[in-house]
């Protein structure tokens, strides 16, 4: 079973709906003991770095996604999700993140001819070879729609990056926590196909 932690942020519904097309039985809970039971846990979101952060402090859910992912239970962050991992958010000055993992979260910069959010498909390099990407090749296009990036400290557990206006690391892998900044659940195969070989792990 998998829990998606609900903290009010957008994209749940999206997330439920892939893993259930998938066979997955889900459980869309802030419940600590329903989260503790789950055979894995993502942590979804669309929003604001700061909102995000108020909200899983409000609904007491550090401690339980730390208390998680020392577990070693397979560990999910998507979109928001991801950029909750790290320490801080340019979005968001004197906000702290999880610090799960060690990376800064920057804005995309401006280029002429590039528009911020990034909004649509992208495709994938990948530097480190990761879990999720088995069977997907090089260069798949997946769904992106974001403002923020993440220049993860350590590019050794980065497994994919794209190209906009900059290199984004765009999805990491470390022991059992992975992340990734665009949107599986709305990236047609390739996306179902990494979700697949999430609740594999």
């Amino acid at each position: 079973m998998t829990a998606i932690i609900d903290y009010d942020a957008g994209n749940i519904r999206s997330v439920e709906k892939a893993l259930q097309f998938l066979g997955e039985e889900v459980c869309v809970t802030r419940d600590r003991e329903r989260i503790f039971e789950a055979d894995r846990v993502i942590l979804p979101g669309v929003g604001a770095f700061g909102d995000a952060m108020e909200k899983i402090r409000g609904y007491g859910l550090e401690e339980v996604i730390r208390e998680v992912t020392d577990r070693g239970t397979p560990f999910l962050g998507i979109c928001l999700g991801l950029q909750l991992l790290f320490e801080h958010s340019d979005e968001s000055d004197g906000v702290k993140g999880l610090g799960i993992l060690e990376g800064e979260i920057l804005r995309i910069p401006d280029m002429e001819g590039v528009k911020v959010p990034q909004i649509g498909w992208n495709s994938l390099k990948y530097p480190n070879k990761g879990r999720l990407f088995a069977g997907v090749p090089e260069d798949s296009y997946v769904y992106f729609v974001h403002s923020y990036y993440l220049k993860a400290k350590d590019k050794g557990i980065v497994t994919a990056t794209t190209e906009y206006s900059t290199e984004i690391h765009a999805s990491v892998e470390k022991g059992n926590v992975f992340a990734c900044q665009f949107h599986p659940e709305k990236s047609s195969d390739a996306g179902l196909a990494l979700l697949r070989n999430f609740i594999r792990i």
